[in-house]
């Protein structure tokens, strides 16, 4: 028994020469056994306590390697990730790449000269010619007769006209500029000897030499095209126009000026609304050694999805933080409907002493989906993906009655959805109780369960939506931008950008083009009676256009 006991260590230990690296509890090749059966078993014993603690922490480290693994992919994911949930990751590669062989394909067809008129043979398969759209028909035309005989090339005959080709080729024309002068004539009179001159005209900028054209397309391009001033005033001087930065930022300045009745205007409309869409973005600020985080905040007004007669429009403001006094200042005399998402400093609105009276919150189901959809996108977590399957059966219906009248929404609503919604209810409460609590499924399915009434709330009126993708909508623009321009220059420059995007955001909200609705603003809005400036928003615009053009 001793024999079989020193055998069984001495094959336990290292076959090498080296000592194995000292584990606690664990025999080296180094240490002397025992004679002593009752000094072994104790040996054995201490052996397999180590080899359990050992197998322990292995187990341990294991799971926080796989616990950081699916950081990495979600942080992956949130970095390169695809933006929409039902979106292809690779979209934009594959875009790219259909992108590449098209023009490939392309470039060989132009360069067979046997090239079929019908057919274009691509080894390994025959590839039809695309038919190509015809060019826009708004668009001017200008003919170019090339010269033809006058006699058959044949016989020297008379030609009669059978008929013509015509080939369009669409051509662009580079930005141009014009010098308006306005001429004020002056007249003495031949019997008293005063003297008359029409008044100047109006300008938006005090002695300034800009046009509204002019204006809009500086504005359009810093605020809706996230063209800095800086570059635009590369392209000018590319252009042969000297204009300085700072010059610009006058301009951009006095047309903030001059156009924030109508931000006043916009803001009044969005809070008479029954329900609003609210969310908020970073925006960087540059400060005196670095740059802050700064917020901008919008609220939507968009009843389109239960068939409200009301134009949308889009109010924006900033703030240096994100506190929640910013929301309760924004919304200080609102009390109807806030669609938003968790964020705390939404709380005080929900509030039921709050005056003039509590807003009703209603949640985002895209935000709770979002959750469990990326444990199933990245972890394939089998909890996740049939939590997002019952989601995605909500939002099948969803999508069938948007655009209906908020009665009918209702009335689907209790027969197709309120089972859906009920089911999924229970069956996440069932998984949620067998989970830890520290668990990514059971954290996603908290974010919900512990708002449920705020998620349910949709139910019981039709016109709430589903998801809160209005107002994120409205922010893409400004994500976009901040990859453009960094940072705002100061707290001022915030504000007024939260006041263009106003007006920018409810043009494109109304289906008006921002760059020559502003231009048309600009150039009338001075002389336009202060009780009428309602006919100056974008919804309006179109109309009184038109009206205007048939007037003259």
């Amino acid at each position: 028994m001793r024999r079989a006991s020193r055998h069984f260590f001495e094959d336990s230990t290292c076959a090498t020469t080296d000592e194995c690296d000292p584990i606690v509890g664990v025999t080296t090749g180094s240490e002397t056994l025992p004679d002593d059966i009752d000094a072994l078993k104790a040996a054995l014993l201490n052996e397999r306590a180590a080899r359990r603690e050992f197998e322990a922490r292995a187990s341990g480290a294991e799971a926080m390697v796989a616990h950081l693994k699916l950081l990495i992919a979600k942080m992956k994911r949130d970095r390169f990730g695809a933006s929409a949930e039902r979106g292809r990751k690779l979209l934009d590669q594959l875009e790219m790449q259909l992108e590449e062989l098209e023009t490939a394909a392309a470039e060989d067809e132009a360069a067979a000269a046997h090239a079929t008129p019908d057919k274009t043979t691509v080894r390994p398969f025959m590839r039809a010619k695309p038919v190509r759209a015809p060019l826009p028909a708004h668009l001017p035309r200008e003919r170019v007769v090339l010269p033809s005989p006058t006699s058959c090339p044949c016989c020297g005959g008379k030609l009669a006209k059978l008929g013509e080709t015509i080939t369009e080729t669409l051509e662009s024309i580079p930005r141009s500029y014009k010098v308006i002068q306005t001429v004020r004539e002056r007249f003495s009179c031949r019997s008293c000897e005063a003297v008359t001159q029409p008044p100047a005209p109006f300008h938006v900028i005090a002695r300034g030499r800009a046009g509204p054209d002019l204006l809009a397309t500086i504005i359009h391009g810093k605020f809706g095209e996230h063209q800095p001033l800086n570059r635009q005033s590369e392209r000018f001087a590319c252009e042969g126009i000297d204009l300085s930065v700072s010059t610009l930022a006058d301009w951009v300045g006095a047309c903030t000026a001059a156009l924030s009745p109508l931000v006043t205007l916009i803001k009044t409309h969005v809070l008479a609304a029954e329900r609003i869409h609210g969310d908020e973005t970073t925006v960087p600020v540059l400060a005196k050694v670095k740059t802050v985080t700064g917020r901008i905040w919008t609220y939507v007004r968009d009843d389109q999805p239960f068939g409200g007669p009301a134009p949308p429009a889009a109010i924006f403001f900033y703030s240096r933080d994100r506190s929640g006094e910013h929301p309760c200042r924004h919304l200080a005399g609102y009390a109807g409907i806030l669609q938003a998402d968790a964020y705390a400093g939404f709380n005080d609105l929900y509030h039921p002493a709050r005056k003039p009276g509590p807003i009703l919150e209603a949640a985002c189901w895209a935000h709770g989906r979002r959750k469990l959809f990326v444990l199933a996108d990245v972890a394939k977590a089998p909890l996740a993906i049939e939590a997002v399957r019952r989601i995605d059966a909500i939002f099948d219906v969803e999508r069938d009655i948007n655009g209906l009248p908020a009665t009918q929404r209702h009335a689907v609503r209790q027969v197709r959805v309120v089972p859906l919604v009920t089911s999924l209810e229970t069956w996440m409460r069932g998984e949620r109780g067998r989970l830890s609590r520290h668990a990514d499924v059971a954290k996603a399915m908290d974010y919900m369960l512990k708002r449920w009434e705020a998620f349910t709330r949709f139910l019981d009126d039709g016109r709430i939506c589903l998801t809160n993708n209005a107002a994120e909508r409205t922010l893409r623009g400004i994500a976009l931008g901040r990859k453009a321009w960094l940072f705002a220059g100061s707290d001022r420059g915030g504000e007024r950008a939260a006041a263009m995007y106003s007006l920018l955001a409810t043009a494109k909200l109304n289906d008006v083009d921002p760059r020559a609705w502003l231009a048309d603003v600009l150039a009338r809005i001075a002389d336009h009676p202060a009780s009428r400036l309602e006919e100056l928003l974008p919804w309006h615009w179109p109309r009184w256009s038109e009206d205007r053009s048939l007037a003259a």
